[in-house]
């Protein structure tokens, strides 16, 4: 048995933001054959789960990995079997930060976006990520419980974003982390997670052995996935931090189905 562990945005979704049906029937292929799946995403857990909902695969035993491996989520039971938080104090100062360099910020419930405003930052990821928007002066009065995540977005200027995360590192510098997910969005999250010490977390839970794994990413925060897995596949349309972790790369991108020969 095999575990294949998909990121989502640029790997296992194409750039409309969709499973291909050639993708979709060698996933079911895959899965039939006595295989398992796992969605491993830097995406909220409510966001990464109305994609898996929408797949409707032939499989039990399911996970969603979401936040970037802060949160694992059992599907068959309906239960978080793990969960790492951003603390409040933490929470705070990156949005006090984030205001001094003028870098939109936002975090999240179980369900809903957190924000200090409803910007174009804001509509530009609501436009892949299906989730209702609170916005509130303190976003820690909506918050009954630490955050999974937090997220910096930056339309316009990297340098920018890049620059707010290295103030980040002075301020915070340890105890958290930040990776990118694409040039335009920050991720920061518990320095005690990350998505492949997620795959180590579930292959302790499935009883399976990370030899046994496939893992798929394009992007700066699936490095780690890729190298902790049996077999690490970067796409050809992925970051040059992704491909150079990789023990193999697509011949074909996440628009021309580029997971099938892996699936078959």
């Amino acid at each position: 048995m095999k575990v294949f562990f998909a990121d989502l945005d640029g790997t296992l979704l194409n750039d409309n933001k969709v499973v291909t049906d050639r993708t979709f029937k060698a996933l079911c292929a895959f899965i039939k054959r006595g295989n398992k799946f796992a969605i491993c995403t830097g995406r909220p857990i409510n966001s990464a789960l109305q994609i898996f909902e929408s797949l409707n695969l032939p499989f039990e035993r399911s996970y969603v990995i979401a936040y970037n491996g802060a949160q694992i989520y059992d599907c068959e039971r309906k239960k978080t079997v793990f969960r790492a938080e951003v603390p409040l104090d933490l929470t705070a100062s990156i949005f006090e930060l984030a205001d001094f360099y003028h870098v939109h910020c936002q975090t999240y419930t179980d369900t809903h976006i957190i924000s200090k405003e409803d910007n174009e930052c804001v509509e530009y990821y609501r436009r892949h990520i299906y989730m209702p928007l609170i916005t509130v002066d303190n976003v820690l009065e909506k918050l009954l419980v630490p955050p999974c995540k937090v997220m910096a977005i930056e339309l316009h200027n990297h340098s920018r974003l890049e620059e707010f995360r290295l103030a980040l590192e002075k301020e915070i510098g340890r105890k958290l982390k930040f990776q990118y997910s694409n040039p335009n969005y920050l991720e920061i999250f518990s320095a005690d997670v990350d998505k492949g010490k997620a795959v180590y977390k579930l292959c302790d839970i499935m009883k399976i052995s990370y030899k046994d794994t496939i893992a798929a990413g394009d992007e700066q925060n699936d490095v780690s996935m890729i190298k902790a897995a049996g077999m690490g596949i970067a796409m050809c349309n992925g970051s040059r931090e992704a491909r150079l972790a990789a023990d193999v790369i697509t011949e074909e991108d996440n628009n021309h189905d580029g997971l099938v020969p892996f699936l078959m």
